[in-house]
């Protein structure tokens, strides 16, 4: 018997550290705020310089995504769109992260 031989679970390989970061947040289970973080910031990239300089309040709670928008037009054409936006952000950060946007 071994005092030290199975090396406290760990993997004898080096692993990347991205994907080493992924296993740290998956452990602690906070995945999931960390796409939010990510996902809010990312807004303003993915919508547009006219969208986000309309954007006045971005949050998201129970995996709701919740965008107050200050134009009328724009919060129209948004929520005609609706799932078009829902298929940019499954594209840059998975199915999963948010289930709905609502537009205030």
């Amino acid at each position: 018997m071994e005092k030290y031989g199975n090396n406290g679970g760990r993997k004898k390989e080096a692993t990347p550290l991205k994907e080493a970061f992924d296993d740290l947040l998956k452990a602690y289970r906070l995945k999931d705020k960390f796409d939010e973080r990510l996902l809010l910031q990312a807004w303003p990239e993915m919508m547009g310089k006219m969208v986000a300089s309309r954007t006045t309040g971005l949050y998201i709670k129970e995996k709701k995504l919740f965008v107050k928008i200050n134009s009328g037009p724009v919060k129209n054409e948004l929520k005609m769109n609706r799932t078009k936006v829902m298929d940019l952000i499954e594209a840059k950060f998975g199915k999963g992260v948010i289930e709905e946007i609502v537009f205030l």
